[in-house]
């Protein structure tokens, strides 16, 4: 268990985490994001639902089965 305490084992631990995260970084640094344009997205979103607010009276219109 005292190899753990040992200044050199905690030295190599610190390092190899900083290592570690700097790569990560780097890798992520470096990713090419598409442009994303909310406005398109939301503007089809809202037809969707305008279409399904029109046709759900019609499907009431047309139900002709007794709901006893």
């Amino acid at each position: 268990m005292e190899w753990l305490l040992n200044p050199w084992v905690i030295s190599i631990i610190i390092v190899s985490v900083v290592v570690s995260n700097i790569a990560a970084i780097k890798y992520t640094a470096n990713m090419k994001f598409g442009r994303h344009d909310k406005t398109q997205e939301l503007l089809r979103k809202q037809q969707e639902v305008e279409k399904l607010k029109h046709q759900q009276p019609q499907d009431d219109a047309t139900d002709t089965t007794d709901k006893k």
